[in-house]
């Protein structure tokens, strides 16, 4: 049998062959399979290889579907902004700042998560197939690119219940490109309007909420 370090190697050697081609799942186990004490960004980058664009924003996306702990939104949503803004400006080749690439999860948290996505994660992989190839065109790509900056913005920010919406809309974006699904990504644009209009929905009852508060503290004290 194999090691980790091996399956994880041969997911990314250009002379992998068939195995160059594995699932994101597969290549996310064999990450969470090493014995390294924490994974780092540029340990998924370096693990993804031609697909990183597609890999990381599933990668930072996909956990914040899942409720988390306060603040982890924003660890994961740093990393979606550099990837979702270089697909924006149409770039070949993704890169990361060091500061960005030095992130990392312990590997306690990163089990974690790989053990809560890998069932979804199987079950959308059996449904993606390449089609709607026109939507991996250079100008719809960047367009989807902008549209996940957005959302990544959304993700980063602190707003109450306004993760886990543009969180599965970048997943589903995400998920098309890695596999040239142009299906998910129309399910990814449904879920971006839905995400912004969800958004649009807290904020108007937030604005309300305090503009009450306020008119009846005024009441109280005048």
């Amino acid at each position: 049998m194999s090691d980790p370090s091996s399956r994880l190697s041969a997911a990314v050697s250009p002379n992998g062959g068939g195995e160059h081609r594995q699932r994101f799942s597969e290549v996310l186990s064999a990450l969470a399979a090493r014995p390294n004490p924490a994974v780092s960004v540029g340990d998924a980058l370096n693990a993804f290889g031609d697909r990183a664009f597609g890999a990381l924003m599933l990668l930072f996306a996909a956990p914040n579907v899942l409720p988390l702990p306060p603040g982890m939104s924003a660890v994961l949503g740093a990393p979606l902004l550099f990837v979702a803004a270089q697909l924006m400006l149409g770039r070949p080749a993704l890169w990361m700042p060091r500061f960005i690439c030095e992130r990392s999860l312990s590997r306690d948290v990163f089990v974690l998560l790989t053990d809560k996505l890998s069932p979804v994660l199987n079950r959308s992989e059996r449904l993606l197939r390449p089609r709607l190839g026109v939507m991996f065109s250079p100008i719809p790509k960047r367009i989807a690119g902008g549209a996940c900056l957005l959302l990544a913005i959304i993700l980063f920010l602190p707003i109450p219940f306004g993760n886990m919406p543009p969180a599965f809309a970048i997943t589903a974006f995400a998920l098309g490109i890695l596999e040239r699904d142009g299906l998910a990504t129309l399910v990814g644009w449904l879920a971006a309007v839905g995400s912004l209009l969800i958004l649009a929905a807290i904020s108007s009852a937030i604005v309300a909420g305090v503009t009450a508060f306020l008119d009846h503290l005024w009441g109280i004290l005048g």
